[in-house]
């Protein structure tokens, strides 16, 4: 399993806005949810129950919440030109990271407000 940044993303947008357990979303698979969902909660932006418990790739998870680290990621890249924008500017590095991935789209968000306030941040 190759791990999928818009995957990755359109799981935490899920569960930001989900008002119960989540344990799919439309358009992944259930082996992509799963698996995802494993290297979420090992990045610290998702409380969740990943079956088998331990190391093993998981077959099964139900994400209960988003961590802090969970929302500030959710809140950086929930626009979708900031994150075609964010994505571009990733890749001109060569590669994805989520701390990457999370400064690169508050920048960009940083860089709007101050464009449309004139109030540099």
């Amino acid at each position: 399993m190759r791990r999928n940044m818009d995957v990755i993303r359109e799981i935490v947008l899920a569960v930001s806005v989900a008002s119960e357990p989540v344990s799919s979303v439309d358009g992944i698979s259930e082996e992509d949810f799963a698996s995802h969902a494993q290297l979420l909660e090992e990045a610290g932006l998702i409380g969740a129950a990943i079956l088998p418990p331990g190391k093993r790739i998981a077959t099964d998870a139900t994400i209960f919440r988003l961590t802090w680290a969970g929302h500030e990621f959710a809140d950086s890249v929930r626009d979708p030109k900031v994150w075609a924008k964010t994505k571009q500017a990733a890749a001109v590095g060569g590669g994805f990271t989520i701390d990457l991935l999370k400064d690169l789209a508050k920048g960009l968000i940083k860089k709007q407000v101050e464009d449309l306030t004139g109030v540099k941040l």
